[in-house]
């Protein structure tokens, strides 16, 4: 079986490790739920 080389699958969350749905703006490198939990920690800020 070959690497993915594109789509969802293709990048690993550098946090966790799941593979999937990967955040990579501003080379971030993170899943959505490892992001939601240290967003706050980075800087982000959530307007609602």
């Amino acid at each position: 079986m070959t690497k993915k080389k594109f789509g969802r699958g293709a990048h690993k969350c550098q946090h966790c490790g799941r593979y999937g749905h990967v955040y990579q703006i501003y080379k971030l490198k993170l899943c959505r739920r490892c992001f939601r939990e240290l967003a706050p920690k980075i800087g982000f800020k959530k307007y609602s």
